[in-house]
């Protein structure tokens, strides 16, 4: 079975000039995780929940004073300034694919791996789906089970 057997095709993307607001709005509202970052249709970037989120985190200065000394409350207020900034600001440059024609399970190694829960599917390096351990996970279930199941 191939990625391009149970890929999930026709993915939102954003652009690398496209405004944070934008971008945490779409990941709110329809639940998006991350969303592949394109210069035309060139795969550039992927923008994700963390890359937003860990701008919010304390830094490494406010660490070493204790965390008793961090506000809480105030650092969450950091995130109005963050979603000010561009995609290009917080993406992650060059991403890690994998091709629509590799194996669903040499390609839910390279998700192991690096610890992705999803990956972007590219070809030529324009991108072309995406792909889950969700959509790989009921994939081998529906392989094992749906389709060799008849009932008595």
């Amino acid at each position: 079975m191939l990625v391009k057997d149970i890929m999930t095709c026709g993915v939102r993307s954003v652009t690398p000039d496209t405004p944070l607001t934008e971008v945490v709005s779409l990941m709110c509202l329809n639940r998006y995780s991350g969303l592949p970052v394109v210069d035309g249709t060139r795969l550039v970037g992927l923008v994700a929940e963390k890359d937003v989120l860990a701008r919010m985190f304390p830094s490494l200065d406010e660490l070493m004073g204790g965390m008793a000394a961090i506000n809480l409350d105030e650092t969450m207020g950091r995130y109005r300034e963050v979603v000010k900034l561009k995609v290009s600001d917080v993406m992650t440059p060059d991403p890690v694919t994998v091709s629509p024609d590799m194996h669903v399970l040499r390609a839910a190694a390279v998700m192991a791996r690096h610890r992705f829960r999803r990956i972007p599917v590219a070809s030529d390096g324009e991108i072309v789906g995406m792909l889950s351990l969700g959509d790989v996970h009921k994939a081998i279930f529906h392989a094992n089970f749906v389709t060799s199941f008849t009932p008595k």
